[in-house]
């Protein structure tokens, strides 16, 4: 082979090996792009979280009950209206227009929500009201005492969503494709809320979009929903769906800053912020096919020309049962949790103390004590008919009555006033 013939083919397996390093480095950068988007991705979710951690407005609600991770957790969550659109400030003239609870099981990886109507009957001080006026009444405590009381359930946390925490969340996931199977179309120049869909026609639901979705329960001609707030949770249950498969698809990690963003800026719960990103996470790898939506039923009737939904605990018993059989009731509540004040309501020194020792023998660990002025019977005083329980029959004591909403007592499960009586007391 002559010289020019050696050069040819010098040219040829040059051209030939910088082929493969020019592919080499293009699958090296390609790597090196991937691990960098990662890193980046770690970094901006990281950060996100522990400025949300930052964030998180719990400091005026009332002491949530702790469980360990690996028992069931109750979270009362409420939709907030904006009160009176001219006092917007005014939180104590706001009410939930949604009630919902969240039911979360770990072991079986199962998750409920309970959809509570907000026409449901409460009884407060003799006096009927609708359940959407409890916020307003007691705020959190009273909310959380009437679901409880409903429910036969202990409520753990809760979180409060406004709407715009609601849109800013939508948002932050990409917005939902909705399926529009009514015509809705609905003005309120008062809350600026005007809602304009076409039967029959997919929209993708924005924040706000949604929002006006989720709200609407009549049209301006007064056609609309046939059964009120009952098929508008209906609707609500759809939307939610969706949200959750939407949550719940592998692409919405990348979405994780944004949605940490949109609720650090705007929602208010009890729970500190490392188990909002905890659990956070799990409900993402909840299977859709292990979330169940049920509507707590009721009866409508009509007091005093005002129209309720009666609530009755023999129609709820699946649903009431369900709650329970999940592990979310009080019953599986470490006893270590829940948090009792014994008050001597008598001269005699130590009677507390003695109590509070025998409550320790028997488990129970967050006990405070005091004294009152003197009163002849003992009581126990809780709103939560599934911790009495479990008091009263460590105790043997059959007497106990409503809590009365006095800020000294907010903090505690159960209130114990010793009387004059004590002797009978817990024999």
């Amino acid at each position: 082979m002559g010289r020019s013939g050696l050069n040819k083919n010098r040219k040829i397996w040059k051209k030939f090996n910088m082929k493969k390093i020019n592919s080499k480095t293009l699958i090296e950068n390609a790597v090196l792009a991937l691990v960098a988007l990662v890193i980046t991705f770690i970094i901006v979710s990281v950060g996100s979280a522990f400025l949300f951690l930052g964030k998180i407005n719990n400091n005026d609600m009332i002491k949530a009950t702790n469980v360990s991770y690996n028992k069931p957790i109750n979270i009362l969550l409420l939709g907030m209206d904006i009160g009176d659109p001219t006092q917007v400030e005014n939180t104590a003239i706001k009410r939930t227009d949604t009630i919902m609870v969240l039911n979360y099981n770990p072991d079986n990886k199962k998750m409920q929500i309970v959809s509570i109507p907000r026409d449901t009957l409460i009884e407060v001080n003799g006096k009927n009201f609708k359940i959407n006026a409890a916020y307003a009444i007691g705020k959190e405590q009273r909310i959380k005492t009437e679901v409880e009381k409903l429910l036969s359930i202990n409520v753990n946390y809760i979180v409060k969503i406004d709407y715009n925490a609601f849109r800013e969340f939508i948002d932050s996931i990409g917005g939902i494709n909705m399926n529009i199977e009514r015509n809705m179309i609905y003005d309120d120049e008062g809350q600026n809320l005007h809602i304009n869909f076409k039967a029959g026609e997919t929209v993708k639901l924005d924040g706000k979009k949604a929002e006006e979705f989720f709200r609407w329960r009549k049209n301006n001609d007064g056609s609309g929903l046939a059964n009120g707030d009952l098929d508008r949770i209906e609707n609500q249950q759809k939307f939610i769906s969706k949200v959750v498969d939407k949550c719940t698809s592998p692409t919405i990690l990348f979405k994780i800053p944004s949605i940490i963003k949109a609720l650090g800026d705007n929602i208010e719960t009890n729970m500190p912020g490392s188990r909002v990103i905890s659990y956070g996470l799990k409900f993402m790898r909840i299977n859709s096919k292990n979330m169940t939506m049920k509507t707590a039923q009721g009866v409508p009737k009509t007091i005093n020309g005002e129209s309720f939904l009666v609530f009755d605990k023999n129609s709820n018993k699946d649903l009431i049962t369900s709650l329970s059989s999940s592990g979310g009731s009080t019953e599986d509540l470490s006893k270590k949790d829940i948090t009792v004040k014994i008050l001597n309501a008598t001269k005699i020194n130590g009677l507390a103390a003695g109590l509070k020792q025998q409550l320790n023998n028997l488990g129970y660990r967050r006990i405070d004590t005091g004294n009152i002025e003197i009163r002849d019977d003992s009581v126990i005083l809780s709103n939560n008919e599934v911790i009495i329980k479990m008091l009263t029959e460590d105790l043997n004591v059959e007497k106990h009555e409503e809590k009365p909403e006095k800020a000294e007592y907010k903090d505690y499960d159960i209130v114990i006033i010793l009387g004059k009586d004590f002797k009978n007391f817990g024999e």
